[in-house]
C-alpha cells in the first residue's frame, strides 16, 4: 500500500501525492471508503492517476462522482477514459454539458489553429448537473457548490469547511485563468467571482493549477483591481466592456485637435 499524503484531512492532491507535475490539480476527497475526484486532467495521465489511487488502497468501485470544474481540455480530456475505468458518474455545470458531450474542440481549447494545437477531445456523457448551492456528499463530508463564472461561463468552485476549491479563479501569484472569448470568458463576472472569494472566510484556496495557498485579501484586491482595468483595454478585445480611447479620439476629432 502506498502511503497517503493528504494536503488537508480527507483531501489528497494527486500531483502532490505523485511528487511531480501530472497536469492540472486533481483533488481526491474521501471519507471512509467513499471518494470523489475534482477534475481528471489530460487523457495521457489517467492510467497513472488510477494506479496511484489503487496503490493508496481506495476501492475503485467506491468513486461516487467525477467532477468537471469547467470544460477546458487540460482539465477534462481524460474524463471519458476515467469514467470508463471507474464506472463512476460524471458531473458538471449545465453550461459545460454541451461542449463535454459533443467533444467540442473549439470551446474546450483542444483546437487552437493559430498555435498549431489540435488535441483529441473525447466526448463524455454528463450524468449529473451541478449549480449554485447544490451539496455533494462524500461519506459524512459535504461540499457546497459555487458557480463562479468569469474564466469560463461554467466554472465551478467548491466550499468544504475552511477550504475553497477555487478552480481557475485565482492562483498563488495573483494570476487568473485565461481570459478568452472563445470559451466564454466574461470579465465583469470574473470580478464578481473574485470579490465573492475575497469576502469569504475560507482559510485556504485550493486552485486548479499550481500550489495551494492561504486566503490573502491583499492578493485578491490587487487581482481584482487589475481585472477592473482589463474591462477598458483593447488588449482583451470583445471581452472588454469598452475602450475609452475611442471616446477621447472622437472628442479630439470634433475639436480638430492635431497630434502633439
Amino acid at each position: 500500500m502506498l502511503e497517503r499524503k493528504p494536503v488537508f484531512p480527507n483531501v489528497i492532491e494527486i500531483n502532490h501525492q505523485a511528487g511531480h507535475i501530472l497536469g492540472c490539480n486533481v483533488y481526491l476527497i474521501y471519507d471512509q471508503n467513499e471518494w470523489i475526484l475534482i477534475d481528471t486532467g489530460f487523457d495521457e495521465v489517467v492510467d497513472e492517476i488510477v494506479e496511484l489511487i489503487r496503490q493508496m488502497d481506495f476501492p475503485l468501485s467506491q468513486c461516487k462522482l467525477l467532477i468537471a470544474t469547467h470544460a477546458d481540455v487540460d482539465h477534462i480530456q481524460g474524463l471519458a477514459k476515467m469514467k470508463q475505468l471507474l464506472r463512476a458518474p460524471v458531473a458538471s455545470h449545465h453550461k459545460a454539458k454541451g461542449p463535454l458531450e459533443t467533444g467540442d474542440k473549439l470551446l474546450t481549447f483542444a483546437r487552437i489553429a493559430a498555435q498549431d494545437i489540435d488535441m483529441e477531445m473525447p466526448p463524455v456523457v454528463i450524468d449529473q448537473l451541478l449549480d449554485e448551492g447544490d451539496k455533494i456528499q462524500v461519506g459524512k463530508l459535504e461540499l457546497e457548490v459555487w458557480h463562479t463564472p468569469g474564466h469560463t461561463d461554467s466554472q465551478l468552485s467548491f466550499r468544504m469547511g475552511d477550504l475553497l476549491f477555487s478552480g481557475d479563479n485565482i492562483y498563488r501569484d495573483g494570476c487568473v485563468g485565461a481570459i478568452d472569448a472563445h470559451h466564454g470568458s466574461h470579465i465583469p463576472d470574473f470580478i464578481k467571482s473574485l470579490k465573492r472569494i475575497r469576502a469569504s472566510d475560507a482559510k485556504w484556496l485550493l486552485p486548479s493549477h499550481g500550489p495551494i495557498f492561504k486566503h490573502d485579501r491583499q492578493l485578491l484586491d490587487a487581482t481584482i483591481a487589475r481585472l477592473e482595468g482589463y474591462q477598458h483595454m483593447a488588449d482583451f478585445g470583445t471581452c472588454a466592456v469598452d475602450w475609452p480611447l475611442m471616446d477621447q479620439w472622437e472628442e479630439e476629432l470634433v475639436e480638430g485637435k492635431l497630434p502633439e
